[in-house]
């Protein structure tokens, strides 16, 4: 898979070189790509935002960098179908689970980190012309900037690919994976300050853990996330 990333803040993208997801970088299994948005903002100042139009607070950025890096991902690779552009934003589409698995499918991702008050929206429309378009919300509250949820999308989609988990079936029945909650988990020692493992665990019936487990989940899932559960 394909991703790049164009940002004002190019080094904010780093921890993508870490962990699992960087060694699927090393392998070959991921091609991220991190772009600086200032290369496309010709002005001494490199300037990438303006006052909004009908007044307001805060700044907006301009719609002139924008179309010009996207331009410039999509002649990167002229044989090949557009990336999928995905935009950060508190406004945007709930991100999941299962969008994650949606998006692992894809060849291509771009994504598109807003700052300040957030991008022209004209930038919205003209890419949807050119590839398909996404925007995406971490959920209900605001950053200052897509960086941040860009980690976490790319981290989300990433682990999903082959070969990127070292064991798969440890993503079987991790959480929202089918609609509830990972069940909680334990290792040694068997008494750790008072505290016990709970005894089905210890039992080495394979049945009555399973059962458990499953237990568990529904239980979690119902005190921590009832939103997550059909209704009755």
């Amino acid at each position: 898979m394909r991703i790049d990333v164009v940002t004002i803040f190019p080094d904010y993208l780093a921890p993508l070189e870490l962990s699992l997801i960087g060694k699927a970088r090393e392998q070959g299994l991921l091609d991220v790509r991190v772009h600086d948005l200032r290369e496309h903002a010709h002005d001494r100042h490199r300037t990438v935002d303006d006052s909004p139009y009908g007044g307001g607070a805060g700044m907006v950025m301009r719609p002139e960098p924008w179309g010009e890096a996207l331009d410039a991902l999509v002649a990167s690779a002229p044989d090949a179908a557009p990336p999928r552009l995905l935009v950060p934003t508190p406004s945007g589409m709930p991100f999941t689970q299962a969008m994650a698995r949606d998006l692992a499918a894809e060849p291509w991702l771009a994504f598109a980190c807003g700052r300040y008050e957030g991008i022209d929206e004209r930038v919205m429309g003209y890419a949807a012309q050119r590839m398909p378009v996404t925007l995406v919300s971490l959920r209900d509250y605001v950053l200052n900037g897509g960086e941040v949820a860009v980690l976490a999308i790319v981290e989300a989609v990433a682990r999903l690919l082959p070969g990127v988990i070292g064991n798969a079936e440890s993503l079987v029945e991790e959480s929202h994976e089918d609609g509830l909650l990972e069940y909680p988990v334990y290792t040694k020692p068997a008494s750790w300050r008072g505290l016990d493992v709970p005894d089905v665990l210890l039992s080495g019936h394979h049945g009555a853990i399973a059962a458990w487990r499953q237990a568990q989940r529904v239980e979690r899932t119902a005190t921590r996330r009832p939103d997550l559960l059909p209704p009755d």
